[in-house]
């Protein structure tokens, strides 16, 4: 049996997650079908326009993680690129927009219905929404992310068996493919790859149900401005917060990290 924590929450206490759980092999699909069918042009704009972008959570050594999405701060991809009025380099705001729209509505239908349906009737409380995938040999240093407010939900769609796991506190979690890992990210973490294959979860980001709406919105409104200055293309999600502090490894409990990464050169 499951041991939950003030950091590892059970996820029976979100009964709204169940719109995405019970399509986790259609919305897998989507996923792989974009993956396989999807043109270069398409791929391309996937990562460069939906995926959010971190400066700041690090890898250890040259391997991987990727990632891109369809919702962002509780808008869906177009809209937000179009609040924000992001350029890109190689297009403007209008088309990047119109272009994410198009790709969003031919591969995703059905994990867009499953947002939708979930923010029409809980008063928007999933706010992010995306595809995140851990390539073979992926080791992420420990962050944290800065957002008290909000829990992060993880719906395994392809877990390879092995090593392939989230450290948090003092726990080694594991995905499971169908079922969801709910995390506050706010408690210092550092996940890893040691398979060799890739690991993809949706990553569903929601409010905490405890805390009044109107706070909630409005701290987030001001973290993602802070977070837009620093980069428009982490679409809010990653910002120079997410840093651990040492006051993170030591209270709980990890300041051997600290001092391991110290003595590689690492940190």
């Amino acid at each position: 049996m499951e041991t939950y924590s003030e950091y590892n929450l059970d996820p029976q206490q979100f009964p709204f997650l169940k719109s995405f759980q019970v399509r986790w092999q259609e919305i897998r699909d989507e996923f792989s079908c974009f993956m396989q069918q999807a043109s270069q042009l398409e791929l391309v704009l996937a990562e460069n326009v939906m995926g959010p972008k971190t400066q700041t959570i690090k890898t250890k050594g040259a391997k991987k993680y990727s990632a891109f999405g369809v919702l962002f701060q509780g808008k869906f991809i177009e809209e937000y690129i179009q609040k924000y009025q992001i350029t890109y380099p190689d297009r403007d705001t209008d088309e990047a927009a119109a272009k994410v729209l198009t790709l969003r509505e031919k591969y995703f239908p059905t994990l867009a219905k499953a947002i939708a349906e979930v923010n029409q009737s809980n008063d928007n409380v999933v706010r992010n929404v995306y595809f995140g995938t851990f390539h073979p040999g992926l080791d992420i240093k420990l962050h944290v992310n800065y957002n008290p407010h909000m829990n992060r939900g993880y719906l395994g769609l392809i877990v390879p068996d092995g090593d392939v796991a989230m450290k948090i506190c003092h726990d080694k979690l594991y995905w499971h493919e169908g079922e969801f890992m709910i995390l506050d990210h706010s408690y210092p973490h550092c996940p890893h790859n040691y398979t060799d294959f890739d690991r993809t979860v949706l990553i569903v980001d929601f409010f905490k149900t405890d805390k009044p709406r109107e706070e909630v919105i409005r701290f987030e409104r001001e973290l993602v401005t802070q977070r837009m200055q620093e980069n428009p293309y982490s679409l809010g999600v990653f910002g120079k917060s997410d840093r651990a502090k040492p006051e993170d490894f030591v209270k709980y409990g990890l300041a051997h990290q600290l001092e391991w990464d110290k003595a590689l050169g690492t940190s």
